[in-house]
């Protein structure tokens, strides 16, 4: 019996030395193989910000994984595929399509070919886009849908083998994103009174051009809502010698002010020593409901010069 025991116990033994074999062998191929992904962030997205006034270039890169170097290159071709768009809507704002992403106008961008390699022995590669992105509204999400049609050789990992080339917008004082946020100090007087009402506060600023903003009027709030800023918001036209011309944006009524040597329309960069900030001195007169009030504003963006000649 203490035989047949022993002999028992030395097959089980083998059996999970083999299947620990088994699993190694399993593990180490899993380790080694060669796969690649398109690069992208959450929600299979690729985010690039783009100049206002030009045209520049993006990429779509692909980044490959594995512990050997690859022998043969991996040629990669892609296609566009606009139900990629359709699927990112309805997983991330379901029946709210005042914040659908749109595909990007096929007038706003060149890819001359569809096809790009990951050499031999190299771990990535890519393609470039050609971007025009003048005319582009702040307030909406484009895309470019991407997906991987074949592949020459290797795997491609799934999960990873499709994206979206978002394209957003910036000058030089604002990013399309909602985060550009100016501090501000103002005072606001209802014309006819002599009381002044200082607002301390923020505002939101919006690229529109080359050398366009957009900012809520006084101190309204700001909202992604096309019916607030339709009626709220005004455009800071920035001229080459740093004068502000102050336009609607819709239809807010706006009268700018000039001649004022402490709030005389102009935008300048001021270094205190320690910090420089962006700045925009403004004056002038809207109506609102009926009401017509004076503002005189200042508006001030902390910012690091070398950060900025490195983007």
């Amino acid at each position: 019996m203490r035989r047949s025991f022993r002999k028992y116990t030395a097959i089980v033994a083998l059996a999970a030395l083999s299947i620990s074999c088994d699993r190694d062998e399993v593990f180490t191929r899993e380790q080694y193989k060669n796969v690649f992904a398109l690069v992208s962030g959450s929600g299979n997205v690729a985010s690039k910000f783009h100049d206002l006034g030009g045209e520049s270039a993006g990429y779509v890169a692909a980044s490959l994984g594995g512990t050997n170097p690859t022998a043969n290159p991996i040629e990669i071709n892609l296609i566009e595929d606009p139900s990629l768009i359709d699927a990112y809507n309805k997983i991330n704002f379901d029946v709210d399509v005042s914040k659908y992403g749109r595909p990007l106008p096929a007038s706003k961008y060149d890819i001359e070919t569809y096809s790009f390699t990951i050499p031999a022995g190299e771990i990535s590669g890519r393609l470039p886009i050609r971007i025009r992105p003048d005319g582009l509204s702040p307030d909406s999400s484009y895309f470019i849908p991407l997906r991987v049609e074949s592949h020459s050789s290797y795997e491609v990992n799934p999960e990873k083998s499709y994206l979206l080339y978002q394209v957003r917008t910036k000058n030089y004082w604002a990013k399309a994103d909602g985060n550009t946020i100016y501090s501000m100090r103002a005072k606001l007087r209802q014309d006819g009174s002599t009381f002044e009402l200082q607002l301390p506060g923020s505002k939101i600023m919006h690229p529109i051009s080359e050398r366009e903003v957009r900012i809520m009027v006084g101190n309204e709030t700001y909202s992604s809502e096309v019916g607030v800023f339709n009626r709220g918001a005004i455009i800071l036209r920035i001229g080459e010698d740093n004068k502000v011309t102050i336009l609607p944006y819709k239809d807010v009524e706006i009268l700018q002010i000039d001649g004022d040597k402490d709030y005389p329309n102009t935008f300048s960069i001021e270094d205190d020593g320690f910090k420089t900030y962006k700045t925009f001195l403004l004056h002038y007169y809207f109506r609102m409901s009926g009401t017509v009030y004076e503002m005189k504003e200042e508006l001030r963006l902390e910012f690091d010069p070398d950060e900025e000649v490195k983007l």
